[in-house]
């Protein structure tokens, strides 16, 4: 697994997408980013994750300690997606159906 703090670790502090205080951001070089906010205006935390190009999905939280152990347990699941998502443009009909059940089964496991 790749990951690295997205954007050099700049984010942290700032406002994330769901308008909470950014606690974590990563991103993996194969494609995909996570990020951690608190202060979501809706639960205590949310956990934002996408596979660039294929799909976006939010999650809430009630307290630090299961988000943050989500968050780590999601990023092992999105590096298995990441893993099956093709190199080339030309095997993207060959893996569109499998990709999909996968980020289907993730959305299943962690909704």
């Amino acid at each position: 697994m790749t990951w690295h703090p997205f954007d050099g670790g700049a984010s942290i502090g700032e406002t994330g997408t769901e308008s909470g205080t950014i606690l974590a951001d990563e991103e993996h070089a194969d494609g995909a980013r996570i990020t951690l906010e608190e202060g979501f205006s809706t639960a205590p935390f949310a956990i934002t994750c996408g596979v660039y190009g294929w799909m976006v999905h939010t999650r809430l939280f009630g307290t630090r300690r299961e988000a943050e152990r989500q968050y780590s347990e999601m990023k092992v699941a999105l590096s298995r997606i990441l893993a099956a998502v093709p190199a080339k443009t030309e095997d993207l009909d060959k893996s569109v159906d499998y990709v999909s059940r996968m980020i289907g089964d993730f959305v299943a496991e962690f909704p």
